[in-house]
């Protein structure tokens, strides 16, 4: 009967410290889920927060204004607009002996 009760208590005595090192397992994930969970809202914050400087950014009145300041773009009138026609079949053999060496095809 010793023998027997020996065997019950080291089986209860891994059992207690396999239920300590569980428990100790689960309250160290739990601590990692919720610093997982504070990062994702702090990321959806930043995110939208983003999203509101994305969209003023865009907008038509600041677009314009970074196109005339940086790009020296300017509002197009019929002076500053160039026609560009299209020449005639009978202009492209001379066109084409224009813009070779010499004159000759």
């Amino acid at each position: 009967m010793t023998r027997l009760n020996v065997v019950l208590f080291v089986a209860l005595v891994f059992s207690g410290l396999y239920l300590v090192r569980v428990s100790y397992e689960a309250r160290r994930l739990f601590v990692e889920v919720e610093r997982a969970q504070s990062e994702e809202r702090a990321l959806e914050t930043e995110f939208e927060q983003l999203q509101l400087e994305k969209r003023a950014q865009a907008t038509p009145l600041r677009v314009e204004k970074v196109a005339r300041e940086k790009l020296q773009m300017r509002t197009a009138t019929p002076a500053v607009t160039h026609y560009v026609t299209h020449a005639g079949a009978t202009d492209a053999p001379q066109a084409a002996s224009a813009a070779a060496p010499g004159g000759q095809p």
